[in-house]
């Protein structure tokens, strides 16, 4: 591995043309950054020491900066359990015929689970409107998986090449009181009954959240959120085989604890501020998804989600995208706030890839939060995406600094409560 850092440093340009210089440093962001995205965390994947040493590190920072556990916690990791099932029975009739179990997938964290047409289960049909679209399928699919209510999901035939994939919201779930039936079938039935068995091996994750406590309007709430895991190690290449996940999301978690010490100076926040880095974002959105059951939605005003800001975007220098731009207002609004800056927020140049329901930001936009992502990276040539090569060596410093900045200084009417971003219209049936 490459030990020298060709870092794109520039300490001595001003952050914005037209702002006053900040507390927001890239010598700063270079410091976090070449941490978090060592060869000695090993690529931060869950259940590794490496992760365990960044969530210790992230949490020091909050700690440093000024911020408070959440209520009632005693430290700054909010822990939870994994679980992960091993079937060991499924049988299932409709129509009081046998149904072929291969077309059966039962998402529940009971050992014994039963359910027919009188259980009170609420059956909905999932069918393509128009061409289907593998990467909005397996977004909507996971939703009503992780949703709140029970379901029996009548999956279209059209979607038969891609079922057996559905299985793979299996391999970890949440705990959780709701079960979800899917079945591969053209008709609704008029009866039906899924039988399933499963043994459970537990595992803890943490995310890490610090809060700042508003004034005001303390009970209204915005997050600065990014993702601490990555990959691990893996498949070597060239010789490399720690995959440092340096702009994937070590930039991100980086922006956060740089908001958090620029806030927390400040001390003038009417709405309250939670600051949280996620775990498992790479191996299915546990930590997005267990943190969003912990809150209530309609006190959240608004989520900055950072991802991949290591890199120039498309449009060069001092500028990023937001992912669902048309969404909500919020985007417009950000672009209001930086107006005269030198920096612009465009909207999200890769709709096709539908980023929007891809990251941390999407659990709590299924429940109406105006939940963007702000990324920078060239999502159709990223050269080091998910590969060793991500480095500390590969990212613009002082751009991530430039961003973080941006990011801060857009925010400030929502922190303020001068400005409030309009909700998420809820376009799916869950």
């Amino acid at each position: 591995m490459n030990k020298k850092l060709f870092l794109l440093l520039a300490f001595g340009a001003p952050l914005f043309s037209c702002a006053q210089k900040t507390d927001i440093s890239a010598a700063e962001a270079t410091r976090i950054e070449t941490y978090l995205a060592s060869d000695e965390l090993g690529g931060r994947r869950p259940g590794t020491p490496g992760i365990e040493k960044a969530a210790a590190f992230i949490a020091d920072e909050f700690r440093k900066a000024g911020l408070q556990p959440l209520p009632g916690a005693t430290g700054f990791l909010q822990e939870f359990p994994v679980l992960r099932p091993k079937q060991t029975l499924l049988k299932a009739e409709v129509n009081e015929q046998d149904f072929d179990v291969k077309n059966v997938l039962v998402v529940t964290t009971k050992k014994e689970f039963k359910v027919n047409e009188k259980s009170g289960f609420r059956v909905m049909r999932l069918a393509p409107q128009g061409k289907v679209d593998t990467r909005q399928v397996f977004s909507e699919v996971r939703g009503l998986a992780s949703g709140k209510e029970n379901l029996v999901v009548l999956v279209d035939t059209a979607y038969s090449r891609l079922f057996p994939r559905f299985s793979g919201l299996k391999r970890a779930m949440l705990p959780s009181e709701y079960d979800v039936v899917f079945l591969l079938t053209q008709e609704t039935p008029r009866s039906f009954t899924v039988k399933a068995e499963h043994s459970f091996a537990e595992e803890r994750m943490a995310n890490v959240v610090g809060v700042l406590p508003g004034t005001t309007r303390a009970s209204e709430q915005v997050i600065f959120s990014g993702h601490y895991d990555h990959l691990g190690i893996g498949k070597p290449v060239n010789g490399d085989s720690i995959y440092n996940g340096a702009n994937d999301d070590a930039s991100g978690i980086t922006s956060v604890i740089l908001l958090a010490q620029h806030f927390a100076k400040l001390k003038n926040n009417a709405r309250g501020l939670m600051f949280v880095a996620f775990t498992a974002e790479e191996s299915g959105g546990w930590g997005a998804q267990y943190f969003s059951r912990q809150l209530d939605p309609a006190r959240v005003m608004a989520m900055f989600n950072i991802e991949m800001i290591g890199t120039e975007s498309k449009w060069g220098r001092n500028s990023a995208f937001i992912t669902g731009f048309d969404k909500t207002d919020m985007g417009v609004l950000l672009q209001k706030s930086l107006k005269g800056s030198g920096f612009d927020f465009h909207p999200d140049p890769y709709p096709e890839q539908d980023l929007f329901y891809r990251s941390d930001n999407a659990t709590l936009a299924y429940l109406g939060v105006p939940a963007h992502t702000i990324s920078t990276s060239k999502m159709d040539v990223e050269p080091h995406y998910h590969k060793p090569s991500d480095e500390v060596g590969t990212l613009d410093m002082a751009n991530l600094a430039k961003i973080t900045e941006a990011i801060a200084r857009s925010a400030a009417g929502i922190i303020s409560g001068t400005d409030t971003p309009t909700r998420v219209k809820q376009e799916k049936s869950f």
